[in-house]
């Protein structure tokens, strides 16, 4: 069986932290790989953004990442991709026609790859598998200003999507609910299928070691947070809540730390961004500068030794459809305490494999955090439970699902032709 998927705006080969790499990188890529182990060969088609790398760069056996130019080779806002979506669809047609290649299902990643799916599934004639990610109509809905809000065009393709597909994968059971409700989807058609977490390379680790490895302090107490600098990542109420517990525990002022992982670090305030300036400010205003340290976006690899280091790894987002940093975390055996959105609330069992506080609540997030610092059997019963919790997510268990899909939709060899379907204009 031969894959293509399509994450047009947003690259495996990314590094992750930067605007527009995060957790869905990281899901593009371990499915993929996990897919070839099951003796499938997949391609991963995405838009150039970086002229140095080659056309054709092997991931792993049987996965290669296909770079196509498709306007400018830079960074640029992901909504101006459907401007240069018909170069994207040309060029991958021309790729696929130069290698006599034939695909038996296209699996798109995000709303924009969507749309390409479906002018491609016109032209191939095979079924469509979609998987969002996130929905417009829920970041709209904790949107705090005119530039955290997604257009009304990615709403409409969402919808139209959801129609079209020939079946849409949700992460969760609440991410499928939240398509129903807002835009009217068939639930029979939304296949729960989780994310899944590497367990090789996540796994438990000695904390001790892990400082040691990434020079962090022995004697700290260390609180991680892990995202894209962004306002719906609710870092500010992290920062906020670091400034009650000192104000609480005024003994740990000169222990207590906080790590954000992401953007760029102290030393590049050039390339911080809007939210990250922000954050620098508010940690001013509150005078807890010393005890909030920007590391910048770090290697993968580098991620399960942060976990392992860290007393409690903070996911205070204000919406996330999976979350896979806590998922990541809890493989580690690192305490978590996070939102209580989303797919957050699904992954985390409330006071056994980690805790949920309702989200941008800083004294409840304060509350949280104090009580697993000050009880140590607490933490080690969460950090246990956690990790067995993370066992249920390994790929090993997570891609079976995705390609028994995939053999249905072939099986049944017919593919959607809804009526009413009308491609964006994007010309």
């Amino acid at each position: 069986m031969r894959i293509a998927i399509l994450s047009v705006h947003s690259s495996p080969l990314a590094h992750l932290g930067g605007k527009e790499a995060g957790g869905m990188n990281v899901y593009v890529r371990e499915m993929a790989r996990e897919l070839a182990r099951r003796g499938m060969l997949v391609d991963i088609f995405t838009r150039y953004q970086d002229r140095t790398l080659s056309t054709v760069v092997p991931l792993a056996p049987g996965v290669r990442v296909i770079n196509l130019p498709t306007g400018p080779a830079v960074p640029y806002d992901k909504n101006w991709v459907l401007t240069y979506l018909p170069e994207f669809v040309s060029r991958l047609r021309c790729f696929a026609d130069g290698e006599d290649l034939v695909y038996d299902v296209i699996h798109s990643h995000y709303w924009l790859s969507g749309e390409a799916g479906i002018r491609l599934r016109r032209s191939w004639g095979i079924p469509l598998v979609h998987m969002f990610h996130t929905l417009g109509v829920m970041k709209n809905q904790v949107a705090r200003s005119s530039e955290e809000t997604e257009t009304t065009q990615r709403i409409a393709i969402e919808g139209r999507l959801l129609r079209a597909a020939d079946a849409v994968v949700a992460a969760t059971p609440l991410d499928r609910a939240q398509m129903v409700w807002h835009y009217g989807a068939d639930a029979e058609r939304i296949h729960v299928i989780p994310c899944g977490v590497d367990l090789q390379q996540f796994q438990p680790q000695s904390q001790e070691a892990a400082r040691r490895k990434l020079g962090l302090d022995p004697n700290q107490r260390l609180l991680l947070c892990v995202g894209r600098m962004e306002p719906l990542k609710g870092m500010d109420c992290l920062i906020r809540a670091l400034a009650l517990l000192q104000q609480h525990q005024p003994a740990w002022r000169d222990q207590l730390r906080v790590l954000l992982i992401g953007g760029a670090s102290e030393e590049q305030p050039d390339h911080w961004n809007g939210e990250q300036r922000r954050l620098a400010a508010l940690r001013d205003e509150l005078g807890v500068t010393g005890a909030v340290s920007f590391i910048g976006a770090q290697p993968q690899q580098l991620l399960p030794d942060y976990y392992a280091a860290t007393d409690i790894v903070v996911v205070p987002s204000h919406y996330e459809s999976f979350g896979l940093v806590a998922l990541e975390a809890l493989a580690c055996a690192a305490p978590v305490v996070a939102s209580d959105v989303g797919g957050l609330s699904s992954t985390i069992e409330d006071g056994r494999s980690g805790f949920l506080v309702p989200p941008d609540n800083p004294q409840a997030l304060a509350d949280r955090l104090e009580r697993l610092l000050t009880d140590h059997a607490l933490r080690r019963q969460i950090r246990h439970a956690g990790y067995q919790r993370a066992l249920c997510y390994g790929w090993d268990s997570i891609a079976p699902r995705m390609t028994l899909l995939y053999d249905d939709l072939i099986r049944r060899g017919q593919i959607r032709r809804p009526a009413m379907y009308q491609l964006a204009n994007v010309s």
